[in-house]
């Protein structure tokens, strides 16, 4: 009797070497193979080391190593290997941003095609690529190597969407403009209703988009363009006009938020600093008494910044948690709090390097959130029912921030100027944390969070989609034959 059947599914996943990626993927990879999926997960040789490092683990010991232990041993098959980025482990790829993105952009796929063809050779074989958007070499590898080609798009469409009509902001003045660049609202994107040019990313709002980083941008969206499926992190009824007005060559399934099935706290290692317990300190503070402040874990800011907002925190006698990176301002400026600042605020404030932020902002001591805006914190502070500050810094930030605050009414800017004062963070802070607008945000909050559970329910949008997206993708994969197999009564 002659069979044919559909190999396993095996998809190679490669995150975008940055944590604000990773942890998506992580996700993602979770969420694949509690479906049947066998996972091989590939992050950098640099990334993995920040990992085991943050942990403090011990690099020879083979069980630590492995950032998917404990996901593999609840049964699910998630292999985990590195890659070589072209860079020595101890180079300072934050200093050294642009160079750093430049080998990424044009050397990387090098080391990737190494890999992979090293991959395939293994068993099961893989068959499917997921590869973070951002990347400009996808469809390169996936022809090479037979496999069904999967971007993944780990911000809002909104974002999307404006990076895929780069052509339409040429055309219009609004992007890439040598003289007379508009300044007029922006009304012509496809399911993007009217939009600042404030409101665009970072990159696009820049006048020299010669940087590595805007052709980096082009390349990806050329590519994302030869993709056979995109999936989202985003919501379906949080964007509906914008992921309805996405006519693309593939379809767009929009299947997030894609959380940690623990969400405090993930099976999975993904931070890059050592995390502090701030439980304690949560538990000694009343009920939503205490502001958390982080500017996630790659944008930079000034001293100057720093020291404002310090003061704008202190001056506000609100209750605050502050992670600082140490490397907030730069990776060799370390010193940029006010002398003796820690000591004076020490009753009224935690400050930190770094720690769980679904723990922390899950307490319910928590009652707001001072914001770069990246993606990720903003749907997990939905989740935790926690209102905003918004205070963007870099890329999609500035326009994450248009969606909290003009388009969901979650939230409130911090400031629309170049620069803050502490007047307007004591302000800020105090009209989130003690004003009567508090009250309305939670209202507006309840219903966005509750798309969000709508979404993720068995028969939510999110679900349903990620059902479709599966079934879609196991159709593509290439089909083996089995032999023949004879019998005689």
């Amino acid at each position: 009797m002659k069979q044919s059947t559909h190999q396993k599914p095996h998809a190679i996943l490669f995150p975008y070497p940055l944590q604000g990626h990773v942890i998506p993927f992580v996700n993602l990879a979770i969420k694949l193979a509690s479906n049947g999926f066998t996972i091989t997960f590939v992050n950098t040789q640099s990334i993995h080391q920040q990992i085991l490092k943050a942990g403090r683990t011990n690099i020879n010991d083979v069980e630590g190593n492995d950032i998917f232990l404990s996901a593999r041993k609840s049964g699910l098959d998630i292999r985990h290997v590195t890659i070589y980025d072209g860079f020595s482990v101890d180079f300072d790829r934050s200093l050294n941003h642009d160079e750093y993105f430049e080998a990424i952009k044009n050397d990387f796929v090098f080391h990737v095609d190494e890999l992979v063809g090293k991959l395939v050779l293994s068993n099961p074989s893989p068959n499917i690529l997921v590869v973070d958007t951002f990347y400009v070499w996808t469809s390169t590898i996936a022809k090479k190597y037979n496999l069904v080609n999967v971007s993944y798009w780990t911000e809002p469409a909104l974002v999307f969407s404006l990076y895929y009509h780069l052509d339409l902001l040429r055309q219009n003045g609004h992007y890439d403009c040598i003289e007379n660049k508009r300044e007029d609202i922006i009304d012509y994107i496809p399911g993007v209703k009217a939009i600042k040019p404030t409101d665009l990313p970072s990159y696009l709002q820049s006048n020299d988009t010669n940087m590595v980083v805007n052709q980096l941008i082009n390349s990806a969206f050329m590519e994302a363009k030869n993709a056979e499926f995109i999936i989202c992190n985003t919501v379906q009824e949080l964007e509906s006009e914008t992921i309805a007005a996405l006519q693309l060559n593939q379809p767009v399934y929009a299947i997030g938020p894609i959380f940690s099935p623990g969400f405090t706290h993930s099976s999975v290692s993904t931070s890059l600093w050592s995390e502090s317990d701030c439980t304690d300190w949560l538990d000694a503070k009343p009920h939503g008494s205490v502001l958390y402040v982080s500017f996630g874990s790659y944008a930079h800011t000034s001293k100057e910044t720093i020291v404002e907002i310090a003061r704008g925190l202190m001056v506000s006698e609100v209750n605050f948690i502050w992670i600082l990176r140490p490397d907030i301002v730069s990776s060799d400026q370390t010193d940029y709090l006010p002398i003796g600042y820690e000591d004076s605020i020490k009753d009224q404030g935690l400050i930190v390097p770094w720690c769980c932020q679904t723990a922390v902002i899950s307490h319910p001591a928590v009652g707001g959130f001072l914001t770069h805006c990246g993606w990720n914190s903003i749907l997990e502070s939905i989740w935790c029912s926690v209102p905003f500050i918004c205070f963007p810094l870099l890329t999609d930030q500035f326009t994450n921030r248009k969606l909290v605050v003009d388009d969901w009414n979650i939230g409130i800017n911090l400031c629309d100027k170049d620069s803050i004062t502490r007047d307007e963070v004591a302000e800020k802070v105090k009209i989130l944390m003690k004003g009567n607008v508090t009250e309305q945000m939670k209202q507006q909050m309840k219903k966005i969070r509750k798309e969000l559970e709508d979404a993720l329910a068995i028969n939510g949008s999110s679900q349903v989609n990620f059902r479709k997206f599966m079934d879609d993708l196991k159709s593509k994969i290439p089909k083996n034959n089995v032999l023949a197999v004879e019998s005689e009564d």
